[in-house]
């Protein structure tokens, strides 16, 4: 890996790639399998993005290792989505723990429990169980969810007629379709209770809804460490084709074939793939990159998703019981929906309707221990508008200002999640939190967003963009395109990598 800049200084590759998130690693990856030279230039001293996880002391003198972005994954059976493309990049071999089949999600809404099992049909009878009088709407739900599944490799599929980008479910509204087939409406909360996977809006694509719903119906896995692991693996298959990884290497600007480094040293790329946010690759194209006008003013007016405020918390030893599900708690106020939750955080709403806890244990835990989770990671919507003012501040630096504002989120957390979780509070050892802000600043992402740009189903033509640029030799890919999550990151790399060395080329090797 190359870690100083200089190392690359005076260099030409075949393609560059801006930023070593999931997506830029994995274009990176199968490019350099197809032989072309290739450099990813990471501006971190850690590549990864939301894989990068971090270390920090948990009880006594332990060390915790907390993931940032990856809590689980979903398709990674045998024979589905994730499982062919994990395969193809070689992370199969990674300790992936699968999650309770029986109940792999837990949405708890107003203090009633509803379990998520894997398998269409299992999912299908679960819902009847609880709601026996829609079951004709569940099983139509099912059947959607399904299609959209049986899709998703046709459509890298070089000979295929599918096309992910023009599919119609995009243009169909989730919400839409949900009030149109589901007539309970409590069942309609409870099927848009994973909703902290992506953010619900009332023009959010069928499309999105579906895939990433589907996906973890299909199976459901963590990871038995963090998700630098699948970084280092990604990392070890592009030099071992032998192309570069450099961090510490941050793109101050680029036009044409030429890129700048840390405002010093320069490297040639015939072609440049951007894994950044679209909005901050305009801003690092240089007025003589020939990106019009126009073009930089579509992208630097889209919307994105909210952001998240996290609590990595370290527990005491032996003291909170350990789940091997994801539990979903919402908490809904009369007349209100999960649905309105995106509107009310663009109004600047700094209410908390919604919590992710996500638990873990050590791989090495005594048997004994196993029972225990080590850590538990608190999640909930944060809107940009709440940490905007402590923008132009550096890590370590903040206003004392930002420190109470973490705070005060932290214990409105605590409160919101102690009914379900009233052991926690009182065997916290260490917690550590992040802000939409954080993620700014270690990601480059705009505004902190969890999902990047927000898809809206009735303007694809602003909202939906495609790996291909108005420059001939400049492309874009990772989760600011159509598809988000460690799936849909995945198949858009192959979309990416597709524009330069053809589909029948990207996805040589890989078994669909």
């Amino acid at each position: 890996m190359v870690r100083n800049s200089g190392e690359i200084d005076g260099k030409k590759f075949d393609v560059a790639i801006l930023g070593g998130g999931l997506g830029g690693l994995q274009c990176g990856y199968i490019l350099a399998k197809n032989g072309l030279n290739v450099c990813v230039i990471e501006k971190n001293p850690l590549a990864g993005g939301c894989l990068q996880s971090f270390r920090r002391r948990g009880a006594g003198d332990t060390i915790c290792e907390f993931d940032t972005g990856l809590h689980y994954v979903g398709g990674l059976d045998e024979g589905q989505p994730l499982n062919r493309l994990f395969s193809y990049f070689g992370l199969l071999e990674l300790p992936w723990q699968k999650m309770d089949p029986e109940g792999f999600d837990e949405v708890i809404i107003n203090g009633k429990s509803y379990l998520f099992a894997n398998g269409h049909n299992e999912f299908a009878e679960r819902m009847t169980e609880y709601f026996p009088h829609e079951k004709e709407n569940i099983l139509k739900y099912t059947a959607l969810l399904k299609k959209v599944g049986e899709s998703l490799p046709k459509s890298l599929s070089p000979k295929s007629s599918e096309d992910v980008y023009t599919g119609s479910l995009f243009a169909e509204s989730a919400h839409k379709y949900l009030t149109e087939t589901i007539g309970d409406p409590l069942l309609r909360e409870v099927l848009s209770g994973t909703s902290l996977k992506m953010e619900l809006s009332r023009n959010l694509p069928l499309y999105t809804f579906a895939q990433i719903n589907n996906s973890f119906i299909e199976s459901a896995y963590r990871l038995q460490g963090g998700g630098n692991m699948v970084t280092e693996k990604l990392i070890e298959g592009i030099e071992g084709f032998g192309g570069s990884v450099a961090v510490n290497c941050e793109v101050t600007s680029f036009a044409g074939n030429e890129i700048i480094i840390n405002n010093i040293h320069k490297v040639e790329a015939n072609k440049i793939i951007s894994d950044l946010h679209p909005a901050a690759t305009m801003n690092l194209a240089s007025e003589s990159a020939g990106i019009r006008k126009v073009y930089r003013s579509r992208i630097n007016r889209l919307e994105n998703t909210f952001g998240m405020f996290t609590a990595n918390i370290a527990l005491k030893p032996c003291t909170v019981k350990y789940h091997n599900r994801n539990r979903y708690i919402h908490k809904l106020k009369q007349g209100k929906s999960l649905w309105d939750a995106a509107e009310d955080y663009a109004n600047g709403s700094t209410d908390i309707t919604s919590v992710l806890a996500s638990y873990y244990n050590s791989p090495d835990s005594s048997p004994a221990n196993q029972e225990y989770t080590d850590r538990i990671d608190l999640l909930t919507p944060m809107s940009w508008n709440e940490v905007e003012q402590f923008q132009q501040s550096s890590v370590g630096k903040r206003d004392r200002r930002y420190n109470e504002l973490k705070e005060a989120k932290l214990e409105q957390v605590l409160d919101f999640v102690e009914e379900q979780l009233p052991q926690l509070r009182g065997n916290i050892e260490r917690v550590y939190t992040s802000t939409p802000l954080t993620y700014m600043n270690y990601t480059a992402t705009a505004q902190g967003s969890a999902y990047g740009i927000k898809k809206d189903c009735s303007n694809l033509m602003l909202t939906l963009l495609t790996p291909k640029t108005p420059v001939p030799n400049l492309f874009l890919t990772g989760q600011n395109l159509n598809l988000h999550g460690i799936l849909g990151v995945s198949m858009t790399s192959f979309f990416t990598s597709a524009h330069i060395i053809g589909m029948e080329n990207a996805v040589k090797g890989l078994e669909f």
